[in-house]
């Protein structure tokens, strides 16, 4: 008598799952380390700078700072995707992976020892060529080792990690900053970034369980890849479509997290004045503001991740970033433009993560499709990273202007405000768009 066969979630095997778990680990931590500054950046820039946490010299150094070293971040991780992207190709997916959250893992510990602001960027720049290396690696192996009918939703599921790593992130700056050290400031950002090592138990994990993909195997001996290889005739418009769309949506994303923390905590700090607040309350009501607004981008960005599955399964990737970007800039003027609330405005962030922090979820999957094996890993990495140079240059702007002002707060939500122009321009890029739907990946 036959046996059934054995039903599958999603159509994947057990190893697959575990393929598809290690890279979302991996990412997410990655998404972890990388954003723990924005989160501690109001008491750790005073505090190095030897100024008063919650000062008005503070809240401006704080702005001006944050812009300069996330854009710092930004060229560190752009040089660390396209580096590692290559030695994806050229090692294989699975040591890359390991290398790389090695490597952010180290940088961002550091930064608890920082004992001014010129050591920190340095240890930023070594944790950004690891958290920029990581993404390529894992998203090509995804790709590589599920079914092809199941890349977009493993694609999406590889990138729902991205909101799990900055849950974890406002989830671990409340736990330090608000409840354990709320009277200690000044101190507490340190044991924060302690929390970047944890990502190095997990590398273990990867290199016991997780071999490199067959796809890869096949095509090792004969992979030499290069950058200008993605520029030559037969690969030179499928380049520029991965990298307009990635570099739209880059430039939205940072210049809006960058400053999440830098709103949420102006306007509690004016809520605490208004209300006559004193001491650990204070701090108490920004650490609980910032993790409101935090969780509302979070929430959206998982919920906007998930949508893209159904969207682009059914209507294609090109109408999909055309969705996304018609979104983001109704929710990026709504938020920063209408007569709010304080409290109310944080909601908004809701509505930027579903659009804004959502449409990341389809680069897990569109940017692998568009290459060939041996040059996956190099094609995706430079797409998704090399837009970071020319986005690096928004959270700058955006901290540089809004620290000018005498009202920070004020002018960082003025100046985000014209970031909803950004996505108009995604809409006129469009038609370089290559439609990838209902095809293979090829080798």
């Amino acid at each position: 008598m036959a046996t059934k066969p054995r039903r599958q979630l999603l159509d994947m095997t057990g190893y697959q799952w575990t393929v598809l778990f290690a890279a979302w680990l991996g990412w997410g931590f990655d998404v972890f380390d990388g954003l723990l500054f924005n989160y501690v950046a109001p008491n750790c820039v005073p505090t190095l700078l030897g100024l008063t946490i919650g000062s008005p010299e503070a809240k401006q150094a704080t702005l001006q700072w944050s812009g300069l070293l996330t854009s710092i971040l930004l060229i560190g991780w752009g040089l660390g995707g396209i580096l590692f992207g290559k030695v994806a190709d050229r090692i294989g997916r699975t040591k890359t992976l390991l290398l790389t959250m090695a490597l952010y893992s180290l940088g961002t510990a550091l930064c608890a020892i920082a004992p001014n602001i010129w050591l920190l960027m340095v240890f930023r720049i070594v944790a950004s060529l690891g958290i920029g290396g990581e993404w390529a690696a894992g998203a090509s192996m995804v790709a590589e080792v599920v079914p092809e009918k199941r890349r977009v939703e493993a694609g999406a599921l590889l990138y729902t990690s991205a909101p799990m790593g900055l849950f974890l992130a406002t989830y671990v700056t409340y736990w330090i900053q608000g409840v354990m050290f709320p009277g200690s400031p000044e101190v507490a950002w340190r044991y924060v970034f302690l929390f970047g090592l944890v990502p190095a138990a997990v590398a273990f994990f990867v290199r016991l369980f997780i071999k490199e993909p067959e796809r890869w195997q096949k095509v090792a001996d004969r992979v030499h890849p290069t950058i200008k290889e993605l520029f030559s005739p037969e690969v030179r418009r499928i380049t520029i479509s991965g990298f307009s769309m990635a570099l739209i949506a880059l430039i939205m994303w940072w210049a809006c997290n960058a400053f999440i923390s830098v709103v949420a905590t102006g306007l509690a700090q004016g809520e605490a004045a208004r209300q006559g607040l004193t001491g650990p309350a204070i701090q108490q009501l920004v650490e609980g503001w910032k993790k409101l607004a935090t969780n509302c981008f979070n929430v959206g960005g998982l919920l906007g991740t998930l949508l893209t599955i159904p969207i682009a399964k059914r209507f294609g990737r090109k109408a999909m970033f055309a969705i996304y970007f018609i979104l983001s800039a109704f929710a990026l003027f709504g938020t920063f433009g209408l007569d709010l609330d304080p409290h109310t405005r944080l909601y908004g962030y809701f509505f930027i993560g579903l659009s804004v922090f959502g449409v990341f979820g389809s680069f897990t999957y569109y940017l692998p499709e568009l290459f060939p094996t041996r040059l996956r890993g190099t094609g995706a990495g430079f797409c998704y990273n090399a837009g970071r140079f020319i986005a690096a240059g928004g959270p700058f702007l955006v901290g540089m202007i809004a620290g000018l002002g005498k009202d920070s707060t004020a002018a960082a939500i003025n100046v985000l405000f014209w970031v909803g122009a950004v996505p108009l321009v995604g809409l006129v890029l469009l038609p370089l768009v290559i439609e990838t739907k209902g095809r293979e990946l090829f080798d």
